[in-house]
């Protein structure tokens, strides 16, 4: 008879399903362009997310209070509106795997911002890893081609304002004593609203396919419900810094599984900017300080 898995042992399976989920919504996303524009995936993902995630809050028996309206407000129209917008864009445009590794430079842009925002220096092991990460953007985005670099920049302006939502929930929950899971169901409410308005005025197309229709029930359901579950499975039994480490996998398989599916292989350039910024950012990780926590905290509704 196999003998159950310790707290630990589940926890880490926790991981690797995690990483599974999250890895493969960039390959998610791209299909569903296949069919629709990325506005309507971006919305209609959202949408599907923001119904679930009120009810895990009331199968929880958590509050339904509403959170402090304008900060929540700007942390919407930051994490929701504009990292969906531009990482949907991004995916659209070019290679899944490549937007999922761009995307993921955000730990580096929330160190930039937090510096002057937040007071919290750079140093140590930390100025290596910019470096390092600098020297992998410099070999991800050569060639600079028309297209490939207008998809280039919007994934790291993804990971940009990504960082900003960072931040920005870190002053806010320094001010305001909020629950995570309240904060994140309410700003992705309020930074759905826009992207509903635009669908409403903006003429775009959408083709209601089986693998449209699947690819919208798995970037709601699983990758705001489930996704969500296993987070805070996972940051109950295991250290955050530990489960910040290991969530970086997740761009990993996001490279790995659109080659499989999408046949997106990445050039050797590619592959050693694509090494080079995953390098930095486990050496990023290790310390597990100020910004990392922040990092960690807004991760959890991404994406």
């Amino acid at each position: 008879m196999r003998q159950p898995l310790s707290p630990r042992g589940e926890a880490y399976a926790a991981l690797v399903v995690l990483a599974l989920v999250w890895g493969y919504t960039w390959v998610v996303i791209k299909v569903a362009t296949f069919d629709a524009s990325p506005l309507i995936v971006a919305t209609g993902r959202n949408a599907v997310g923001v119904i679930v995630l009120f009810a895990v809050l009331m199968v929880l028996r958590r509050t339904l209070r509403p959170t402090p309206f304008l900060p929540t407000v700007i942390l919407g129209l930051l994490q929701t509106t504009g990292w969906t917008l531009l990482q949907t864009f991004a995916v659209s445009l070019a290679s899944a795997g490549k937007a999922a590794v761009l995307g993921y430079t955000m730990p580096f842009w929330v160190a930039l911002l937090a510096w002057p925002l937040l007071g919290e220096r750079i140093t140590g092991a930390r100025w290596a890893a910019f470096a390092l990460a600098a020297c992998g953007l410099g070999f991800v985005v050569t060639p600079l081609g028309t297209a490939t670099l207008e998809a280039d920049a919007l994934a790291v302006g993804a990971g940009l304002v990504w960082a900003a939502s960072a931040v920005w929930m870190k002053r806010l929950r320094a001010e305001h004593d909020v629950d995570l899971l309240s904060l994140t169901t309410w700003q992705m409410l309020w930074g759905t609203i826009p992207l509903l308005v635009l669908t409403a005025i903006v003429p775009e197309h959408v083709r209601w396919t089986t693998s449209f229709v699947a690819s919208m029930a798995f970037l709601g359901i699983l990758g705001a419900g489930l996704a969500w579950f296993l987070w805070m499975f996972i940051l109950s039994r295991l250290p955050a810094g530990v489960a910040g480490i290991a969530s970086l996998a997740t761009p990993v398989v996001g490279v790995v599984l659109s080659a499989i599916q999408l046949h997106e292989i990445p050039s050797t350039t590619e592959l050693t900017g694509m090494a080079l910024i995953l390098g930095a950012l486990v050496v990023n990780a290790l310390p597990a300080r100020g910004v990392q926590v922040a990092t960690r905290e807004v991760s959890t509704a991404s994406k």
